[in-house]
């Protein structure tokens, strides 16, 4: 069960997202502030966060952008009725994992939840809190700081998608992750990346923490389907 903080200032809105979200099995914390709902994201404990953009005070964008400029690392869901081009992609720098524009479905808002909280690094495959940190051979990654450390090595930082790939990969040890299930959970709905996409990113991981990419031993390949995680 996910527990998800929706910042929404729409009083009928809100309560529509939180029946639906609470009908589908999450736990739903409600504030209609910006600033109540940084300090609330920032104190942790969540899976998923709704945001709206246009709130009074502090606005949807800047709760993301704070959020993320501290280590953030939960997936952010952002609500705006401005659906343009160039608002969606403000949205998305400032931090915000997917776009959703009103109106909007809530069979859609459901399912958007559901795939960001499968990708978020904070939730292992039980559905239960995991580690703050995640562990490929000697390295040692914080999903707080998104940075990887070895001793002797200096820090390698890592992106939103590597880190939310990096944690599917890591929670199911073992386990042949098809591509499209792997697209699925680690880059959500409504998406442009393609399988080819997934197979560039287990790249970037194998050059971040394989001793020879061409012989590694953590991010196995299964041709023809997909990928398995080897600790």
């Amino acid at each position: 069960m996910s527990t998800v903080l929706l910042v929404e200032d729409e009083r009928l809105v809100a309560d529509m997202v939180r029946l639906n979200l609470e009908h589908a099995g999450c736990t739903v914390v409600h504030t209609d502030s910006g600033e109540v709902g940084l300090t609330k994201a920032v104190a942790g404990g969540f899976d998923v966060l709704v945001l709206d953009v246009m709130l009074p005070g502090m606005d949807g964008m800047e709760v993301a952008r704070r959020y993320r400029a501290g280590g953030g690392a939960t997936p952010i869901l952002m609500l705006t009725a401005r659906g343009e081009v160039p608002a969606r992609v403000a949205g998305l720098e400032a931090g915000a994992d997917d776009y959703l524009t009103k109106p909007f479905a809530m069979a859609e808002l459901v399912a958007r939840v559901r795939a960001l909280a499968r990708r978020a690094p904070g939730v292992s495959a039980a559905g239960g809190a995991s580690p703050r940190e995640l562990r490929v051979g000697a390295w040692v990654i914080s999903v707080v700081t998104r940075e990887a450390t070895r001793l002797g090595a200096p820090k390698v930082p890592l992106t939103e998608t590597e880190l939310a790939l990096l944690a599917l990969l890591v929670a199911h040890p073992g386990e042949v992750l098809a591509r499209a299930d792997i697209l699925e959970s680690a880059w959500g709905m409504d998406r442009s990346p393609t399988e080819r996409t997934v197979d560039n990113y287990v790249m970037r991981l194998r050059r971040m923490f394989e001793e020879d990419v061409n012989e590694p031993k953590h991010f196995l390949t299964l041709r023809g389907v997909g990928y398995r995680f080897e600790p």
